[in-house]
């Protein structure tokens, strides 16, 4: 999708600073951080939002997952704890319409998150 901002970082159109990458995903850090290790891991299909999901994503999700834990071993959080979070649609906070999985660390966390 050529006006999906996340489209066009996975496809390399538009510089991110890139942590991971592989042929399904690409995990970026994040341009209004919001915590000192905020990082996007998004997959290279267009995904509007997790309620477009079905249960051929199941994988996709997972490795998602899975990939967020690896990144925060990576950059040092995953001793002292980290936050993963869906958005979905507006009332739910969501600014882009390509589902991503926030990665937030290196600070402690608050709850509710507002």
């Amino acid at each position: 999708m050529t006006d999906c901002i996340f489209c066009r970082i996975a496809a390399g159109d538009i510089p991110a600073v890139k942590v991971f990458e592989d042929d399904e995903i690409v995990a970026f850090r994040d341009i209004r951080p919001q915590a000192p290790q905020h990082i996007q891991v998004i997959p290279k299909r267009h995904v509007e939002t997790i309620q477009d999901l079905t249960l051929i994503d199941n994988a996709l999700i997972g490795k998602m997952v899975l990939t967020a834990n690896q990144i925060a071993r990576e950059q040092g959080i995953a001793n002292s704890g980290y936050r993963l979070v869906f958005n979905c649609r507006s009332d739910g906070g969501q600014e882009v319409y390509h589902i991503h999985l926030h990665l937030l660390g290196g600070r402690q966390m608050i709850w509710p998150p507002g």
